[in-house]
């Protein structure tokens, strides 16, 4: 790492923090000649491989206006959003992977934005999935009732345990 003040190319390494819920790390350094101090952030990249084979680093910015249409209309604010983005993101970063398939950050969005709200995710899947039919809605809208998401069976338990009492 050149120095910024004087551009020698050894430093010396002081303190290393993770940073951004540890995604990043920010390290403190000195210069071995000038002796001034400065700092560096270190950051894995997630690389994006589109359809026609161009690769781009990964947004939450995209994954959140991409989400923002089939959420339109719908009780979602841009909190909800955000933490969507932070989901897929983490999701793909768990794969372990440098480079992902935009197909796969798609599929990534299903599942949060499923649990955030089931219209959202109906007309996200119908776009994404490219239903051609009446059939694949009914489809769809078949899977999403056989199986509910946990979180709206605990809110029915919890709605129900008071008149148990």
């Amino acid at each position: 790492m050149n120095c910024p003040f004087c551009r020698h190319e050894e430093s010396r390494l002081i303190d290393s923090r993770p940073t951004d819920e540890g995604t990043s790390i920010r390290r403190r350094r000195e210069c071995t000649q000038c002796g001034s101090r400065f700092s560096t952030a270190e950051t894995a990249v997630l690389s994006i491989i589109k359809r026609s084979g161009a690769t781009e680093p990964f947004s939450r910015e995209k994954v959140i206006n991409g989400v923002r249409k089939a959420c339109q209309n719908r009780p979602v604010d841009d909190d909800d959003l955000a933490l969507l983005a932070q989901r897929v993101e983490e999701a793909l970063r768990a794969t372990g992977q440098a480079e992902i398939e935009a197909q796969e950050v798609g599929m990534a969005i299903l599942a949060p934005l499923r649990e955030l709200d089931e219209v959202a995710y109906l007309r996200y899947a119908s776009v994404y999935r490219n239903f051609s039919s009446l059939e694949d809605f009914e489809g769809e809208i078949a899977l999403l009732r056989a199986l509910p998401f946990e979180k709206n069976a605990e809110a029915d338990s919890q709605v129900a345990s008071p008149q148990l009492k």
